[in-house]
Formats: structure tokens, sequence, C-alpha cells
């Protein structure tokens, strides 16, 4: 057995005494996003519309990431819906920042690697970096919509008559919390991910304008810049898509006293 074998197990025995079902139920879900990633890769690879298969698999592991991770099914519809509408917005940003930045294929770091296979594989990477960037903030998009509707559901069920304005209030509070925490985990991700090809850069005295530009680098800070916004889209749309719900509540609690 590898490493990565008994790193899968272990993670499989902590999720299950901390969690327990929850945790059994996440874990399969784990397994099914990487079954989904395994399928998006084959149908790239059969020549299917790449904005078409991303879009359809990131619906299915948004999904899954969601409905198996909790229970409450007010807290999931909404957190599913905020994380659609962002994923569709970061995807619109993805295709004009790919369209400017050009940041598809292989680098020359990459060449030592490359030496001997054939480059003609018939598939744009231009959509594969689209998607590739898209799939990097699913994660970080669920888990900021997940924290937000569930941090604002638990301060309605304390005070169900909350006035709209300090709601709003509550979620600049709760949002603010999460985007910091947030944003420094995916800020040390791509740091620590590349601190050896930035070490690399600084022993080979590279300049300053090929530092910022080298693909390797300015791929990974894109897709980092994209997460962050990604945070930032969930606060906002949660935020709202619980204010909205709870207004309709109370507009149809206060009907429904009048008719009695």
């Amino acid at each position: 057995m590898n490493t990565i074998g008994v790193l899968i197990i272990i993670l499989f025995v902590l999720m299950l005494l901390v969690g327990h079902m929850q945790g059994l139920k996440v874990f399969i879900g784990l397994l099914l996003n990487f079954a989904a990633i395994f399928v998006l890769i084959v149908l790239i690879n059969w020549q299917f519309n790449v904005y078409i298969i991303t879009g359809i698999m990131s619906l299915i592991i948004l999904a899954v990431a969601i409905y198996l991770g909790a229970d409450n099914s007010e807290v999931t519809n909404n957190a599913f819906k905020t994380s659609v509408i962002v994923v569709a917005i970061l995807m619109i940003i993805a295709v004009i920042m790919q369209y400017f930045g050009q940041f598809q294929g292989f680098t020359t770091e990459n060449s030592e690697e490359l030496e001997g296979l054939s480059l003609t594989v018939g598939i744009h990477f231009g959509d594969v970096a689209i998607a590739v960037m898209l799939l990097s903030v699913l994660g970080a998009v669920a888990e900021a919509a997940m924290a937000i509707v569930a941090d604002l559901n638990e301060v309605l069920e304390r005070t169900p008559e909350m006035t709209s304005s300090s709601l709003y209030g509550h979620a600049k509070i709760i949002g603010g919390q999460i985007l910091g925490t947030a944003i420094n985990t995916l800020f040390f991700g791509v740091l620590g991910s590349n601190l050896p090809l930035i070490i690399w850069f600084v022993r080979l005295k590279y300049p300053i304008a090929m530092f910022i530009n080298a693909k390797l680098l300015a791929t990974e800070v894109v897709t980092m810049l994209l997460g962050m916004l990604g945070i930032l889209l969930s606060i906002w749309v949660a935020s709202w898509l619980v204010v909205r719900d709870n207004v309709r509540q109370q507009k149809v609690g206060i009907r429904h006293e009048r008719d009695i």
C-alpha cells in the first residue's frame, strides 16, 4: 500500500470518528466528485463541448458537495442556488480573463517533461484552461455559501422576527469573518504549492517582468483571484437569498394571522 492509500484510510477513519454518519456521507461525496472529474476528463478527451460539459459537471459536483454536507434542506437549497449563480458569473469572467491572458498550453518550464511527446492532441487548451480555473474555485464557492447560509439561518432561528436591515447587518459581520479566513486559505494554499517555483525563479534571477508574466505562476494567481471573487460573491448572493426568503416567510405569516 502506498502513501496515498494510507492517507485516504486515515482520512476515512477520522471523518467517521468526528462526523459519524455525516462524515461517511461527506467521504462518499468526495469519491463521487472524484468520479465526476474523471468523467469530465474522459468527455473532454472525446471532443465534447468543454463549456457544456464543465457546466454540467460543476452542477453535479456542487450538488454532491452541498447536499451530502448538511441535512437542513433550507440551508442546502439556498447554498446550492448561491453556488450556481456565482459559478455562472465566474465562468463568464474566466472566459474573459482567458481571452486576454492566454493562459492555455504548456510553459517553457514543462519542456523537459514533454520532450519526445507529441503536442498535437487535438484539444483546444484555452477551453481546458477555463475548465481548470472553474473547477478550482468550486470548493471555495460551496464552502462560503454553506457557511454564510447556515450562520444566518441560526440567527433567524433565535430571532425569527428580525428585520431585513438587521439581518443584512449580521450578514455583513458573519461575511467579514468568513471572507478573511477563506481568502487566507486560498492565498497560502497557492503560495505553498508554488513556493518551489518561486524559489527557482528567484535563484535564476528572473527579472520582475518575466516573473510576473510567467505562465505557470500567472495561471495560479488568476485562479486564486477567481476564488477570492467567488467567495465575495457567494457572501453577497447568499445574504440576499436568505433575506428574501425571510421576508417572504414573514409576509406569509402576516397573511395567515389575518386570515385567522
